[in-house]
């Protein structure tokens, strides 16, 4: 069993022994949302013990005293647990006013099953700058966090109670980092996929309600051997998953076919 101290991931913890889970969820109600699969691949792979201590209100201790019994060793004495601080609150957030902020809640559209990506993106797009978004959701929303990164956005993230998360966006100016790319290339895609015609794996998500098909696309990356490619047949871009391909140092192309049908090839870097 590895070693843990309080820089180690939760997803380090949970591959180790997927019993963890229950373990750590145990520590404090704010990690239920841990039992989601897509925010688990997400935030876990993100988060360390001192990190999540911090969010759950609770010491790094606690996460040593309940995971040693399911095996792990633990370093008490390497890394820094995280001080109990108040959150600084950046300074756009003291001059937020009703006449500069565009509020949306999302909730009950994830309730439905439904992806609000395109709702919020044109709530994005009417901001000038100076102007804020507050994103009204139960979780902290990490993908378009990390998306909307260098865009010319500041964030800020308040959890109000377990359920309602509000993260502000503001708008400050020209962008210092472009978008994930989308290589619509023909020429280049056909020369990548001709690279790794004998080793690809194909799966289809087209029919799979959000958020099912970033998970399983997520699932099958994690085993993906060194030299192959995933072939995704998907109804749209998945642009939240095109920051968390970066973060795993994955490459990918995309072709669009036509409305609601696109090719992706995804492979290592």
């Amino acid at each position: 069993m590895i070693t843990i101290n309080s820089n180690t991931k939760i997803s380090a913890i949970l591959k180790a022994n997927p019993a963890a889970l229950d373990a750590i969820i145990s520590i404090s109600p704010k990690f239920n949302k841990l039992r989601n699969p897509l925010l688990r691949k997400i935030m876990a792979s993100r988060t360390s013990i001192s990190m999540a201590s911090k969010i759950g209100g609770c010491r790094v201790d606690d996460f040593f005293t309940l995971l040693e019994p399911l095996g792990f060793k633990t370093d008490r004495m390497k890394g820094e647990e995280d001080k109990s601080e108040e959150i600084e609150i950046p300074d756009f957030m003291k001059n937020i006013s009703p006449e500069n902020t565009i509020e949306l809640d999302v909730r009950p559209v994830i309730d439905s099953g439904k992806d609000p990506f395109k709702m919020i993106m044109e709530k994005i797009g009417l901001l000038k700058n100076g102007m804020v978004l507050k994103l009204v959701n139960s979780f902290e929303p990490a993908p378009l966090i990390a998306l909307l990164a260098g865009q010319g956005y500041e964030t800020f993230t308040e959890t109000v109670n377990e359920n309602l998360v509000c993260t502000y966006f503001l708008k400050t100016g020209t962008p210092s980092t472009p978008l994930p790319q989308v290589n619509k290339n023909a020429d280049d895609w056909y020369n990548v996929f001709n690279k790794y015609q004998e080793k690809i794996k194909t799966i289809d998500v087209r029919q799979m309600e959000m958020p099912k098909p970033m998970l399983a696309i997520m699932n099958e990356l994690e085993n993906l051997p060194k030299g192959n490619a995933l072939f995704v047949y998907h109804k749209r871009i998945p642009v939240f998953l095109l920051p968390e391909l970066a973060e795993q140092n994955f490459d990918y192309r995309i072709k669009e076919i036509s409305d609601g049908d696109v090719n992706m090839l995804i492979f290592h870097k």
